[in-house]
């Protein structure tokens, strides 16, 4: 079985999927076998009468994870709302043994499996089971996204202080601009940071505005952004 990495954010909406996808693309061009995941997908919209899954397909694609889109994401739900929420409503019951089936499946065929999370890591997959329980029954480190905006440092204290109660291991946080604009908070919240956690900083992704035109740069942009050493602790050797 490969190794594997959990993806999971501040909030939802800040960036999660940019930043699976830019890891993605630039382990699969450093020669790493990629495997993708994405547990559960919520706010799908409508394609040929089915929930399409757009973040769970972009993951597929610029991976170049050959599993099928149905097997990388087992929860397609239509509803924008937490996944125990969308999936009561639609009457789906998440299995969470599934979960971790499927994740073996793909880990072993792989070198290194990012699995993306959704919302937060107290964001519920069941009325009483979170992300962070996932993360730690399938034994995967974290890489936690945040937005780089006034609040940050609050979220991501209190997810990296959240992720430290429950056993879970963070290899680092890294920073994603979500507006183009010039922001005070965001030029001054990595300087804050440094006597507030010891939790290493991998970088910041620049704005960026549509992730589908950008597919083809990805890997040289995070390759310039992103220090990944704290990582190399989990990547395979050669």
């Amino acid at each position: 079985m490969g190794t594997g990495l959990f993806i999971t954010g501040t909030d939802t909406g800040v960036g999660k999927t940019l930043v699976a996808c830019g890891l993605a693309a630039l382990l699969r061009e450093s020669g790493y076998k990629v495997g993708v995941m994405k547990p559960a997908e919520t706010g799908c919209e409508e394609r040929d009468g089915k929930p399409f899954p757009q973040d769970a397909y972009l993951l597929k694609e610029v991976s170049g994870c050959s599993e099928p889109v149905e097997k990388i994401c087992p929860y397609r739900l239509r509803d924008p709302l937490t996944p125990s929420m969308a999936a009561e409503r639609e009457g789906v019951k998440i299995d969470i043994s599934l979960l971790e089936k499927i994740y073996g499946e793909i880990s072993s065929n792989h070198d290194i499996t990012l699995v993306e999370g959704a919302g937060g890591l107290f964001a519920p997959i069941l009325p009483s089971y979170t992300y962070a329980d996932l993360a730690r029954l399938l034994k995967l480190p974290l890489l936690v996204v945040a937005a780089n905006r006034l609040g940050v440092i609050n979220h991501l204290l209190l997810t990296l202080e959240h992720a430290s109660c429950r056993g879970l291991s963070v290899l680092g946080y890294v920073f994603n601009r979500l507006d183009a604009q010039p922001s005070l908070a965001a030029d001054t919240n990595r300087e804050a940071l440094l006597s507030l956690t010891a939790v290493p900083y991998l970088g910041e992704i620049p704005y960026i505005e549509d992730l589908e035109s950008q597919r083809s740069s990805l890997a040289d942009l995070f390759g310039e952004r992103l220090d990944l050493g704290s990582l190399e602790a989990i990547l395979p050797r050669g």
